[in-house]
């Protein structure tokens, strides 16, 4: 915004010294175009456009480093900082009604007293030099404090770096106890783009990030709404058990309240319910009866596991009154499971050696029934990964008029080609939820980066599901035009493509519907 400023002043003053200098010249240049007979400016051989920006603006940042000709003094926290009404004008919508509209006193005063908090205070001073300069130094420990002044002085172009500063530094946040804090903060104020990174990190990373010292800082009805997620990648649903117990532990709010038992109950009672009982094995949930927790509200947990021994005794009438209940589905539905029955890892080593369309092959065996009362039932899983892209050879195709040539053709795509090899026994067909979940390095932290998604039902015509860019094709490979190191590449040598296959069933009873595919995640 300053910069344009400048940019106008700077073409106002060039204009009106060629009006004096030589005005005779300037009309002699002008010209009309034959076609349209607009007015337009001939080009004088040699003629160049100058760009000064640098130093122009190195005088403006003189003014404010050497405090010239300043015409308002802004205070905030015992420290005086002198301005000018222009430049906060033109970086800030707030200074701008605060300081001209003769509504606000501020507008007649030429000292402004602005209350600030303690880290807002500490680095006021270099806020208000972006101003000036468009620059500021911004790390782990300052940025929220530069968020706040950005957001309640609305520098917008300032926000967008903070948000942008914010996505490119989450996994740091998220091993630094900061996470929680960023995406509450981003939740509260609308910034989607932060508050949807924040989100995609902590559902996919979600043992991570419960190890963090400020997990237990996740406001109720966030927390209720990321279990109430499928794309939630744990090891299985008695890990979502435990970290939801880990959090309770934590929560002292009512502890001087006398109608405590009353309101604890109602968190219990709203954080527990997102869990899905029926995907807990019958020995885990016979565990869950000496829990302090099922003890001690014993008549709320015997019902939700009582739902979930229905689900493995296979009890139809039972499991549809559950279905027709909200989000009763969402209690049959699996999660991005990633323990060995349902999960198997694809890793690409020496990645950069891998030649142009190689692919990588994994056959593997995923559990085709989570209910006990199936029993022990798998399905047989060919997948091919093609990370450097897809390329189809030319042939010939041999048709009722004759042969005809089917040209080569190239896919710069990431694909993974799913293949049912093996149906469950005397099963026609098989219904499944397909997770991808594809690690990545940010800040020296490896963690799942991706998540894309596919509802899918197999059958014997139908038995190869391809999945297209997983990734964008040149996030993955380095080109000419993106020579900076893949973020999905990982190991001691950044030289190694993982993959993690998480391949769930899908019965009657779950949600979505098999006709509603689930798009790509990826934050």
């Amino acid at each position: 915004m300053l910069e344009r400023v400048v940019g106008r002043m700077f073409r106002a003053a060039t204009s009106r010294t060629e009006n004096c200098s030589n005005p005779v010249n300037m009309n002699a240049s002008t010209s009309h175009d034959s076609t349209n007979g607009q007015p337009t400016q001939a080009r004088l051989q040699g003629d160049v456009q100058i760009n000064n920006t640098d130093h122009v603006l190195l005088k403006i940042a003189t003014l404010y480093a050497e405090r010239l000709m300043s015409d308002v003094t802004l205070v905030v926290g015992g420290v005086e900082y002198p301005a000018h009404r222009l430049i906060l004008c033109a970086s800030s919508e707030v200074f701008q009604v605060m300081l001209m509209s003769p509504r606000w006193s501020e507008s007649h005063e030429s000292r402004v007293v602005l209350q600030e908090s303690g880290p807002c205070s500490d680095i006021f001073g270099e806020f208000l030099s972006y101003f000036y300069t468009g620059r500021i130094r911004i790390n782990q420990h300052t940025i929220m404090p530069v968020l706040l002044l950005a957001d309640k002085y609305n520098v917008k172009d300032l926000t967008e770096l903070c948000g942008q500063y914010m996505c490119d530094h989450i996994a740091h946040a998220a091993t630094n106890n900061q996470l929680i804090t960023w995406f509450q903060y981003a939740l509260s104020l609308s910034h989607y783009q932060v508050a949807q990174a924040c989100e995609n990190f902590l559902k996919w990373n979600f043992e991570l990030v419960a190890r963090a010292s400020d997990f237990v800082n996740l406001q109720q009805d966030v927390f209720v709404r990321i279990l109430q997620q499928s794309d939630l990648v744990v090891h299985n649903e008695m890990t979502v058990y435990n970290i939801v117990v880990q959090w309770l532990e934590a929560q002292t709010l009512f502890e001087d309240d006398p109608d405590v038992e009353e309101e604890m109950f109602q968190m219990i009672k709203q954080v527990m319910e997102p869990i899905r009982f029926p995907m807990m094995s019958p020995r885990q949930l016979a565990e869950l009866l000496l829990s302090p927790l099922t003890k001690a509200y014993k008549e709320f947990f015997i019902e939700r596991m009582a739902i979930g021994m229905s689900y493995h005794s296979n009890q139809i009438e039972r499991i549809l009154q559950v279905c027709q209940m909200e989000d009763g589905r969402l209690m049959f539905t699996p999660r991005l499971y990633t323990a060995d029955r349902w999960c198997s890892l694809l890793s690409v080593e020496n990645f950069s050696q891998l030649q142009a369309y190689n692919t990588r092959t994994l056959v593997f065996s995923s559990q085709a029934v989570v209910a006990e009362y199936a029993g022990e039932k798998s399905c047989d899983w060919v997948i091919d990964l093609y990370p450097k892209g897809v390329w189809f050879r030319k042939f010939f195709l041999i048709v009722w008029q004759g042969t005809m040539e089917v040209p080569e053709c190239v896919l710069r795509t990431v694909r993974v080609s799913v293949t049912c090899r093996e149906f469950p026994s005397g099963g026609e067909d098989f219904r499944a939820r397909i997770g991808l979940l594809i690690t990545g390095v940010q800040d020296g932290v490896e963690h799942t980066m991706a998540v894309y998604q596919r509802c899918h039902r197999f059958s014997q015509e139908d038995k190869v599901l391809h999945l297209d860019d997983i990734v964008e094709y040149d996030d993955l490979n380095e080109s000419f035009n993106n020579p900076k190191q893949s973020p999905f590449l990982v190991g001691e040598n950044r030289d190694v493509f993982k993959l993690n296959i998480v391949i769930t069933p899908l019965t009657e009873y779950c949600y979505p519907d098999e006709n509603v595919p689930i798009e790509m995640l990826v934050r």
